[in-house]
């Protein structure tokens, strides 16, 4: 390859990255905050465990990293451009947002015994409140010039996971939400991508029966469980400028259970 193709292509950092982090008390959202602070990357943590939020930002500030703590209910417009706006003022500008935060505990049950409101409460959050938090950002995200967005959707939704079908459907909803968001703001160099985990050990998935965790051992080319350290990498180079030219994407983060 000659040297005008390779001559520009940065190497993988985040310093100086102003991003916002949804669902970043605890599970994926913390171990991505972590991460990408550790990177370099300033980072809003954003999260509706207000106790948890402030406990945690604590501690990584006393490590050295740099983090803000912001409470935001997904649920509510008011209460995503409310957090937006704060922590785009804190930040002074915002060049990434990491939709993680969903409701997950709502596995277990045929269709037929899934209740209107557990249904509706999974897709508030899941699918509206990312929409929400996504608009409420992309004015300080198109001012930046090399926004990127990356929702976290799950595998669930590329092999129809049987008795989750309130979560399975609003992670499907996302992968499609995506596409049409990069269509959109491309414009703006706004990239949009998705990454779909596997089950990950994380508290939100204490809940799940062992036979699950075993079937995805199992099915996986890599045949062992997966840790919120799997997913780090490719949620940072999807903020990064090496990824620049990729948008409307779907990336499988599973072991090999899903091979997308």
């Amino acid at each position: 390859m000659s040297e005008a193709n390779t001559h520009s292509l940065p190497p993988l950092s985040l310093d100086g990255r102003r991003i916002l982090v949804t669902g970043a008390a605890r599970g994926l959202g913390l171990a991505f905050t972590e991460y990408l602070a550790q990177a370099g990357a300033q980072i809003a943590m954003v999260d509706v465990l207000g106790r948890e939020l402030d406990q945690q930002a604590t501690r990584l500030r006393s490590a050295g990293l740099r983090v803000d703590a912001f409470l935001a209910d997904l649920r509510d417009p008011d209460s995503c451009l409310r957090c937006a706006h704060d922590a785009v003022r804190a930040l002074g500008g915002l060049d990434g947002l990491v939709n993680n935060a969903s409701i997950t505990h709502s596995g277990g049950r045929l269709a037929e015994e899934l209740d209107v409101a557990l249904w509706d409460s999974v897709m508030e959050v899941n699918v509206r409140g990312t929409w929400l938090m996504t608009t409420a950002c992309l004015p300080a995200l198109r001012v930046s010039g090399r926004g990127s967005i990356v929702n976290i959707a799950s595998d669930t939704a590329l092999w129809g996971a049987p008795k989750l079908l309130a979560y399975v459907a609003s992670k499907g909803a996302l992968i499609s939400m995506s596409r049409s968001l990069a269509r959109e703001l491309g414009a703006d160099n706004i990239t949009v991508n998705t990454i779909a985990p596997g089950l990950t050990r994380v508290e939100a998935t204490d809940y799940v029966p062992a036979a699950r965790h075993e079937l995805y051992r199992n099915q996986r080319a890599i045949a062992r469980e997966q840790v919120p350290a799997d997913l780090c990498g490719t949620v940072a180079f999807c903020l990064s400028d090496l990824s620049r030219f990729m948008t409307g994407q779907l990336l499988a983060v599973n072991g090999g259970m899903v091979m997308h």
